[in-house]
């Protein structure tokens, strides 16, 4: 693979399957040259690559199909060096800037991820710890269970019903939520969580009712069931409807691997320590049997700095990654462009 008309052989055949879905003939590939190699030099390296595990002949007659170390190899080498086209730069631009408030904003970016990718647009909000508070609201119900809203920059609302160890009064709801309100809008929830409890150390006997209600109410740990994060997802029906997944039985291993949505999470928050700025993986058999026919592209998306969470797309292994990847990290940079002026 150091040999530069191979790597570039591989590159095309890869392009050529992704685009007609068919197995690649010599033939093919070399009316794509300008310069004279014949359909004979081509099956040579073509019969090289496959010896070196980057192609396989499904029949004796038929041409080469990319293996899953050729699509790596496309991504890494060939799609990371894409530019998003003018076109598509325009068009997710004009649609993230049309929503109204961040959980349209996530909508559209589901859907135009899913778009790219023929596949799945997933987009993994931050974990409870991470959400911002910009406004608090509680209520208590006839059975004693108290409802807590919080309201995030941009208009998010998380709500949970808690069944509190004590009773408390509507009185003592509202008094808590001002509090919060007041000292702590803009703070994140694990922030407002470490000030407390230094307040709680540091001078009991002045705080002690009304943070220890604050903690009770307003503790990520008691209402985030989603420590690793929200999940919202486009395209489950396209990718159903995908050729490339045309086995029921991991088709319904995969429609209930996104059902369950926790898999999808765990993947997505295992890939934001990767190095590189779009993490692209080829076979994703942690979610599902039919994961080795998918492909998995994401990256992070931040808020001052701090990553939030994860997106990416989802979709089968013959999918156009020049456009995938670069629409995924734009969509990232947008994302934490919006995230950062709240």
């Amino acid at each position: 693979m150091q040999d530069r008309r191979t790597r570039s052989i591989l590159a095309d055949i890869v392009r050529v399957y992704i685009e007609a879905g068919e197995p690649v003939s010599s033939r093919s590939i070399s009316k794509r040259y300008e310069e004279a190699l014949s359909p004979a030099t081509i099956r040579n390296i073509m019969a090289d690559l496959e010896d070196a595990g980057y192609l396989y002949q499904p029949h004796t007659s038929a041409g080469r199909v990319p293996t899953a170390a050729a699509y790596r190899f496309f991504a890494q080498e060939i799609a990371a060096q894409a530019t998003l086209s003018l076109e598509d730069r325009e068009w997710i631009r004009r649609e993230l800037a049309a929503a109204a408030n961040s959980t349209e904003m996530t909508e559209r970016a589901g859907h135009v991820l899913a778009e790219v990718s023929s596949g799945l647009g997933i987009i993994v909000s931050p974990p409870m710890v991470k959400t911002v508070l910009e406004h608090a609201r509680m209520w208590l119900l006839p059975d004693n269970r108290v409802v807590v809203v919080l309201i995030s920059p941009g208009g998010t609302t998380r709500d949970k019903i808690l069944h509190p160890n004590r009773h408390f009064t509507q009185i003592e709801l509202d008094r808590t939520a001002e509090f919060l309100n007041a000292h702590y809008a803009g703070w994140t929830l694990g922030a407002i969580r470490e000030d407390l409890l230094s307040k709680l150390a540091s001078d009991r006997e002045r705080y002690d009712g009304l943070v220890r209600n604050a903690l009770t109410l307003c503790d990520p740990a008691i209402l985030g069931e989603d420590s690793g994060g929200q999940l919202h997802v486009e395209g489950a029906a396209q990718i159903a409807a995908s050729p490339d997944l045309a086995d029921q039985t991991q088709l319904r291993e995969l429609l209930a691997a996104i059902e369950e949505k926790h898999r999808l999470v765990a993947l997505l928050n295992a890939c934001i320590d990767a190095p590189e700025p779009v993490h692209v993986q080829i076979g994703v058999k942690e979610i599902t049997s039919a994961g080795e026919n998918l492909a998995l592209i994401s990256a992070p998306y931040l808020r001052n700095e701090e990553v939030q969470g994860t997106l990416g797309v989802l979709g089968p292994t013959r999918m156009r990654y020049e456009r995938a990847m670069t629409a995924v990290a734009y969509v990232a940079q947008l994302f934490s462009e919006a995230l950062s002026k709240r």
